[in-house]
């Protein structure tokens, strides 16, 4: 009996501990795990101290299209992310600050609410750093805090929105960010004919589209890393995407890069030597992670092309191809000696008609296109001993 009773209390701790997560049980690696199925997309997650208001999100959309929130009032949030182009910019390497060009694709914002990890590296976790992130980047919006706020502060109609939204006597960034990301949270799309199947509805797929859903779960192995019902793990892998060309032909994409090669802090020889955008890496400075990018998710993909980190492929059929040849040549290997192109890619065998049918089901996670006006932005005031007046010009 008195063992009995010393055994449990030694034990209790451990339960204890398990119960809180506090201690991980060994189990499989995450590739041997279970993998999510598919579903359909349900409402978007709003966190507890940035909760959605009618008035919130009509501030963040027209701050949203204001390029006032940047560096020389030249290109906003909706310049990247056009409402007539996906929510995106439309070209393979997105387009940067004046006198700069970007390094990676622009990605739609369309159901990007539901997101932990943002940009191709996750360099984000929330979409109001995100926000903040593209409006002060060197090659996006290239802003500072200061001068953009006081902007925003010389603004008649932004003072009486941030003042009945946050309560505060003038604007302030850190409102900024979190107004943008609360409009960002309602662009989503979960009308889509694949939701509708998952919902129920079986005739929302057509026949080739339902062949494509069994390929792609179970002969394509898609499922592997794009599952749950916003089709992606939201890890990091090496596919062996293709260089574009564009960055040996551009000589601001090549100051572009050498630019982030040298603020990412790499080493010396790492800035001579690389040639290929080395991804996570930037951040994890772990040379496993060489090349690794976030899974994107699948939804919207009818209106965003083109596709991969560096807008390498321009149409479905060209990215069905390249997961049916297994994915292509890891660049880390011929750079740098060893290979981290992930061993989940191998040839898939797809007959002509299967490739067909695996294209119409990804057509499918596409739903009516969401298209958007953009607001007349309200203008500048001159103080004249009497207060801020609305001036003519922005």
């Amino acid at each position: 009996m008195r063992n009995t009773k010393v055994m449990s209390l030694l034990w209790a701790p451990l339960l204890l501990a398990l119960a809180l997560g506090l201690v991980a049980m060994s189990g499989p690696a995450d590739n041997d795990s279970k993998v999510p199925g598919l579903a359909a997309l349900g409402p978007p997650p709003i966190p507890a101290d940035n909760l959605q208001t009618p008035e919130k999100v009509e501030l963040g959309k027209l701050l949203f299209f204001d390029a006032r929130l940047g560096g020389d009032v030249s290109i906003s949030c909706g310049d990247c992310h056009s409402p007539t182009i996906g929510w995106q910019d439309g070209a393979d390497i997105c387009r940067g600050y004046p006198g700069t060009s970007h390094w990676r694709n622009c990605q739609t914002i369309i159901n990007s609410a539901y997101l932990d990890k943002l940009f191709w590296a996750g360099s984000s976790r929330s979409l109001e750093g995100q926000a903040r992130s593209a409006a002060k980047g060197g090659v996006a919006g290239n802003g500072e805090d200061d001068l953009m706020e006081e902007r925003l502060r010389q603004i008649p109609e932004y003072i009486k929105r941030f003042k009945d939204v946050f309560g505060t006597e003038r604007p302030e960034m850190f409102d900024a960010w979190r107004a943008i990301a609360a409009f960002e949270r309602t662009l989503v799309q979960r009308d889509t004919p694949f939701d509708n199947y998952m919902n129920g509805d079986k005739s929302a797929l057509s026949e080739d589209a339902a062949k494509g859903m069994e390929i792609f779960k179970g002969k394509g192995n898609c499922i592997q890393c794009h599952n749950g019902p916003l089709l992606t793990d939201q890890k990091y892998y090496n596919v062996g995407v293709p260089e574009n060309e564009v960055f040996a032909e551009d000589a601001l994409k090549q100051i572009t890069f050498r630019y982030e090669q040298y603020a990412k802090g790499v080493s010396e020889e790492i800035y001579r030597k690389t040639k290929t955008d080395l991804g996570l890496y930037y951040r994890s400075k772990r040379v496993e992670d060489m090349g690794k990018f976030r899974t994107p998710t699948l939804r919207y993909l009818e209106y965003t092309p083109p596709y991969m980190h560096n807008g390498a492929m321009w149409s479905l059929d060209e990215v069905v191809d390249f997961y049916n040849d297994g994915g292509g040549e890891d660049k880390i290997e011929q750079g740098f000696g060893h290979t981290t192109k992930t061993d989940l890619l191998k040839p898939l065998g797809l007959t002509d008609e299967e490739k067909e049918q695996l294209v119409a089901f990804l057509q499918s996670l596409s739903g009516e296109e969401i298209i958007m006006d953009i607001p007349a932005l309200p203008r500048y005031g001159v103080d004249r001993g009497d207060g801020l007046k609305v001036e003519d010009s922005q």
